[in-house]
């Protein structure tokens, strides 16, 4: 049995233009087995699997409206291991190429032995931009360095 709050919040998600269809589709799931409707005429109503709905329909009464929303993918995990990042970060603060003036992200490419894309990949990530400077070097700050490090070990959020 839905609460009017739950109906009203459930027919919003499955009309509102901001939510994904999957989630417009759990929530009109949710609402037709509400109304009385077996899995089977639900899965057959919207082109779905039985099981499909009462894995949202047990979804939901165990975890509510949040239990309708997609969960958060880990994505592809990194190549690119931490320690290679600081190199490169530490190699464009406190360095400077040889023949140059400034890094380029060809020669911290050549430097690092990464791609220029994961170079320019990696500054963008720490706003770095060493190509854009007004004649004068950054500084190594140790500290900044240490911090650069340390996110890239242990990142906001993980």
């Amino acid at each position: 049995m839905l609460s009017e709050e739950e109906r009203a919040r459930l027919a919003r998600g499955a009309r509102a233009a901001r939510s994904t269809q999957a989630y417009a589709l759990r929530c009109r799931i949710v609402l037709a087995c509400a109304d009385g409707a077996s899995n089977a005429e639900v899965a057959a109503r919207f082109g779905v699997s039985p099981p499909t709905v009462g894995k949202w329909r047990s979804r939901f009464v165990t975890r509510g409206l949040p239990g309708l929303a997609d969960a958060p993918r880990a994505g592809r995990p990194p190549t690119i291991g931490p320690g290679r990042v600081e190199q490169v970060v530490a190699a464009t603060l406190g360095s400077q190429p040889e023949r140059a003036a400034r890094w380029s992200r060809a020669s911290m490419a050549a430097h690092s032995g990464l791609s220029a894309s994961t170079v320019g990949r990696i500054w963008r990530r720490f706003d770095l931009r060493p190509h854009v400077q007004d004649g004068h070097r950054l500084a190594a700050d140790p500290r900044f360095v240490a911090r650069v490090g340390g996110l890239c070990r242990h990142p906001p959020g993980s």
